[in-house]
């Protein structure tokens, strides 16, 4: 039983936990790095459940204050054409822009083009929630730590139409969509050769995030990466939602934002895409609101096709880095019966820590702070400044088992009959 706010927390890992080498010369292992970084939960105990953890988001704090410069990426990508937005956290400055989020304002060229460093400062990309950006409250009490130490840069991908961003070729994004981080993550390798790159996902962030690690398996540019109330199985956590009226409050909800979100591109919409703009603004459930854009725009034939497709549960396999997932038992979106506690048991290099209390994204502590501030900085801290990141060489995803005739592809989600001839 949870007494007085306290919660319980748990770990849920590989019987053998990626082994790590620290910089003093000792081992240690990624259980234990997980371990050490978290600290005991003590929340708010007026906020007694995760709904009203959860619900207590609608309180409008301003926050910590966080200040962004922005710049407009050209997406590489053959098929997924546009543009995205990337705000940089960077030393407070008054020249904010009236049609951006508050304290941010666009790079000049000149200032963009000197970014790139021979620096060895550990370099933070932050992904954030459904239709949220670079100023939501729990993003920015997350990096708070990073940025007040002055060791850490840090940068915030936002997708496609999200903060205050143009939508330049019809595109937004879904929960599997990995091209604009993997862009991100690549252009940061090559202007920033020498800094260690790391990564953090809050909800569907956290789905995308995963769903990255996972495909790059053991080619991920990154070093360690955290996902903070990872829905994992998009379908379980739909079917959960709908059976529930606290559940259909959330999914309306939801659906509102995504409904604002087109209705600030209605002209994009129009001018770009086959989206039927009414019935969209006729929606009022976020599966509903899938069912008309999501099958729309990728091809999908039905939502529950797209929950399916999208969700990260199986790429936890195929992940090859130093991987914390951070929930909350009491997540009343992200729920738990979606967490794949088996998937993590399987790799040694995922670690799961889950909290009984604290609602999603919430976690609220006495006084309006936030307590994943701690784990998720703790986490990075210590793998950043104590890990010998060069000694660790990530296995291979695809190896094949002997006594089994069939190949389980993680990313594609498809059980292969090999040729043993071959």
């Amino acid at each position: 039983m949870d007494w007085f706010g306290r919660a319980k927390i748990s770990f849920t890992h590989h019987a053998s936990p990626l082994t790590l080498q620290q910089k003093d010369g000792t081992t240690t292992d990624l259980l234990k790095v997980c371990e050490q970084a978290t600290p005991p939960c003590q929340l708010n105990p007026l906020l007694f459940n995760g709904h009203v953890q959860t619900m207590w988001t609608v309180v409008k704090e301003h926050g910590p204050q966080i200040y962004y410069r922005r710049k407009i990426f050209e997406s590489d990508h053959q098929v997924y054409t546009g543009s995205f937005t990337v705000d940089f956290v960077t030393k407070p400055h008054q020249d904010f822009e009236e049609k951006l989020p508050p304290r941010t304002a666009y790079f000049s060229e000149q200032a963009f083009s000197s970014l790139p460093s021979d620096d060895s400062k550990p370099m933070l990309i932050v992904l954030h929630g459904l239709s949220g950006g670079s100023h939501e409250i729990y993003l920015r009490h997350a990096i708070l730590p990073l940025v007040e130490s002055g060791k850490w840069e840090i940068c915030v991908v936002n997708s496609r139409g999200c903060a205050n961003s143009a939508v330049t070729s019809g595109l937004f994004f879904n929960a599997r969509a990995t091209w604009d981080v993997r862009q991100v993550v690549k252009w940061a390798r090559k202007n920033f050769p020498n800094r260690p790159l790391f990564g953090v996902g809050f909800s569907l962030g956290a789905n995308i995030l995963t769903n990255y690690v996972g495909e790059e398996g053991e080619g991920c540019l990154l070093k360690g990466a955290i996902a903070v109330g990872n829905p994992f199985n998009l379908d379980v956590t739909n079917r959960a939602l709908r059976r529930t009226h606290l559940g259909r409050l959330y999914q309306r909800v939801m659906g509102t934002n995504m409904k604002k979100l087109v209705a600030n591109h209605k002209e994009t919409v129009l001018k770009y895409t086959n989206l039927d703009y009414d019935r969209i603004q006729n929606i009022t459930y976020l599966n509903e609101f899938d069912r008309e854009v999501q099958t729309v725009t990728w091809g999908y034939p039905t939502e529950d096709a797209y929950y399916r497709d999208a969700s990260s549960c199986d790429a936890v396999l195929g992940i090859r880095i130093p991987f914390m997932a951070l929930s909350a038992a009491d997540d009343p979106i992200a729920v738990e019966e979606a967490i794949p506690y088996e998937e993590i048991k399987q790799n040694p290099y995922t670690v799961l820590c889950l909290t009984s209390l604290g609602g999603h994204l919430s976690w609220f502590e006495m006084g309006g702070g936030r307590w994943h501030t701690h784990p998720i900085c703790n986490f990075f801290n210590k793998m950043a400044f104590e890990i010998d990141l060069d000694a660790i060489k990530p296995d291979a995803c695809d190896k094949w088992d002997s006594q089994f005739r069939t190949h389980f592809d993680p990313v594609q989600r498809k059980l292969q009959i090999l040729d043993l001839d071959q």
